[in-house]
């Protein structure tokens, strides 16, 4: 899960990079996609190492729906203010909060499994 968290990093703080330069460099907040990748790879590199993991990946997963919640949360404002979602920046929050949500989908499905090899390992003795 740590590398997954990593790509996912990468592929936000590549679509913040694009947004900010596609939008001529005149909107620092196109940046926020790259905060919140940059945030995710360095949780995952951190979670490489088996003693942090867990607490890595869960700040990781925490990181994820804030991103999520953010992405989804403005792409819906602009919705219901019915601006023209077409554009680059609407598009970049959509896209975060679909990123985010992919990998937040992931971590849950990570931890279910996590915790029934953990279980399947304690009923059999050592």
């Amino acid at each position: 899960m740590a590398d997954t968290s990593i790509v996912f990093g990468i592929l936000l703080a590549i679509l913040g990079v694009y947004g900010f330069f596609t939008t001529h460099m005149e909107h620092p907040t196109a940046l926020i996609p790259t905060g919140v990748g940059v945030i995710l790879a360095l949780l995952g590199a951190v979670a490489r190492k088996e003693a942090y993991r867990k607490h890595a990946m869960h700040a990781a997963a925490v990181v994820g729906v804030l991103g999520f919640l953010a992405g989804a949360g403005r792409f819906i404002y602009a919705l219901s203010k019915g601006a023209d979602v077409t554009g680059t920046a609407p598009m970049s929050t959509a896209t975060m909060a679909v990123l985010c949500g992919v990998f937040v989908a992931l971590c849950v499905k990570s931890f279910i499994e996590a915790r029934r090899r953990r279980k399947a390992g304690e009923g059999t003795p050592v």
